[in-house]
């Protein structure tokens, strides 16, 4: 196979170890040389081996993706601009079975990169690394309070106490002091419903019921220590919303076009910024965005027949977000609103899960453009899609769909 790249290099990345392998022309026309070495993770011995690499005029290397791992290897790497550093896809660049050693995986990699037969994966630059990272933290703080609220809740139930059937949520106002009642040793069920506020005043009768139960001193520990997670996990998140906010400041331009978009609103589009960053170059059209993100049908064709159309791997963090905006959009009266109904009406009274993917894939598509055109959103309309719908048309097929469930359909005009 015909080289492209005359010195290369790659690297099998492990957490304590890597080995290094560095493919250059041989003495005679044709020939290849082999060089491989191993070298620990610590960041001082990296910039050894970078040094070595440039030693040996290699123009370009090639890593997968593992796990956190390649990360100090990566950023030793881009201290030299000499480099050009491809950080591929595991799933891609799978050695022979039965040929597994570091060594061997490193060999591999650099002769597929040699023949230039591998695609690096998307890297965000470093401004919207940060982002990234920070916005990353900020859902695992949050899916760390939602479990321990359900902790808290799962205390109360066992010691028959039901707010929460009552309430609307155990976060609420009401319904926090009532907690903080019962922690303190209040029992009685009047007094703990006399803590009711606003609305909640006239659900006092139930509330009296909710809170009679068998809270012990050992339900008061645990739910105090819950509650002093969830106002930890409070403050980390509003500290960490600070922080993002300061940080995005120099995208406010992209974040406000995306704001335009149905669904997707502050921490949405902080998170796609954070994602896919403000650069459409690194996608040449939009179906390589969605692609990439996994929100596009998946091509499974064998024999002349289509198999599963379910969407490949991805992006998990934007496929999640544009997810949560697809619903989001799916209340709104607009063109992606109507497009939600219409698919949900097509893929049934369960479909609504199919149904917001396809409307995430709406949403990428239109991320694309407005980001690489800088433009606002401008919507099509609620009425798109009957816009110019035959009325005729239309009512003989509903009348056909009478008959067809065994009704005798007359039809009159209106007065």
């Amino acid at each position: 196979m015909e080289i492209r790249y005359p010195r290369v290099a790659a690297i099998d990345v492990g957490k304590k170890e890597i080995a290094v392998a560095v493919r250059t022309p041989g003495d005679r026309p044709g020939e290849r040389t082999q060089q491989i070495r191993k070298y620990k993770t610590f960041y001082p011995v990296l910039r050894q081996m970078v040094a070595w690499l440039v030693e040996q005029g290699v123009t370009h290397v090639a890593m997968e993706a593992t796990g956190v791992y390649w990360k100090p290897v990566f950023h030793a790497l881009g201290e030299v601009d000499s480099l050009e550093v491809l950080l591929v896809n595991a799933r891609h660049v799978k050695n022979l079975p039965g040929r597994k050693t570091d060594a061997k995986d490193a060999k591999w990699l650099a002769q597929l990169l040699e023949c230039g037969l591998l695609r690096g994966s998307f890297i965000p630059p470093k401004d919207i690394a940060a982002i990234r990272e920070l916005t990353r933290y900020r859902k695992k703080c949050i899916q760390a309070r939602t479990r321990e609220l359900q902790r808290l809740s799962k205390v109360l139930e066992d010691g028959g106490i039901k707010i929460d059937s009552v309430a609307s949520s155990i976060t609420t106002l009401s319904a926090r002091d009532m907690v903080e009642a019962l922690i303190a040793g209040e029992r009685d069920p009047k007094v703990l419903a006399e803590f009711a506020r606003g609305v909640m005043r006239k659900k006092i009768p139930d509330l009296t019921m909710a809170c009679a139960g068998r809270f012990g001193d050992h339900h008061a520990l645990l739910a105090r220590m819950h509650l002093d997670h969830i106002d930890q996990l409070t403050t980390m998140i509003d500290g960490l919303n600070t922080r993002i906010e300061e940080v995005v400041d120099p995208f406010s331009e992209q974040l406000r076009l995306l704001k335009t978009i149905p669904g997707i609103g502050e921490g949405a589009a902080q998170v796609i910024i954070s994602e896919i960053g403000v650069d459409m170059s690194r996608f040449p059209t939009s179906a390589h965005l969605a692609s990439w993100a996994g929100l596009c049908p998946g091509n499974n064709e064998s024999a002349g027949k289509r198999k599963s159309g379910r969407t490949g791997k991805g992006n998990a963090e934007i496929r999640d977000i544009l997810t949560e905006c697809a619903w989001s959009a799916s209340h709104t009266g607009t063109y992606v609103g109507a497009q939600f109904r219409r698919m949900h009406r097509r893929f049934g009274k369960k479909g609504g899960g199919k149904a917001a993917i396809a409307i995430a894939h709406t949403l990428i598509v239109i991320t694309w453009h407005v980001l690489h055109d800088q433009v606002e959103y401008r919507d099509l309309g609620s009425d798109y899609f009957t816009r110019y719908d035959n009325p005729d048309a239309k009512k003989q097929r509903l009348i056909r769909e009478l008959q067809a469930l065994g009704h005798k359909v007359t039809v009159e005009p209106a007065a």
